[in-house]
């Protein structure tokens, strides 16, 4: 499954939609803990990236919060360039404000 993240300026990224924890490469990426509405649409719960998915994912310090907060998929995209990372990073943050960031607001 694809889910379009709006990123403010008119633009969207594709992300994969996961529904397990597991499975990840040693690719670097932006990622998602989000859940899915009644209308359909995903709402962002956390926001982040990683220069590396197999080593960040299995442990990650916020996913216990984030399921707290009701996410139950992560939604992940291969960004190798970590200028790109940092730049849709905070542009996802300051668009979709989820719960769980409070940087790049």
């Amino acid at each position: 499954m694809i889910c379009n993240w709006p990123l403010g300026n008119g633009e969207a990224l594709q992300f994969e939609v996961l529904a397990k924890n597991e499975g990840w490469n040693a690719i670097a990426g932006l990622y998602i803990f989000a859940y899915q509405l009644q209308n359909g649409n995903w709402q962002a719960v956390y926001i982040g990236q990683t220069d590396n998915f197999s080593l960040r994912m299995p442990n990650h310090d916020r996913l216990d919060a984030a399921v707290r907060a009701g996410a139950t998929h992560i939604h992940a995209k291969v960004v190798n360039s970590q200028q790109n990372r940092d730049l849709w990073e905070s542009m996802l943050i300051r668009n979709l404000q989820p719960q769980l960031n409070q940087h790049h607001r």
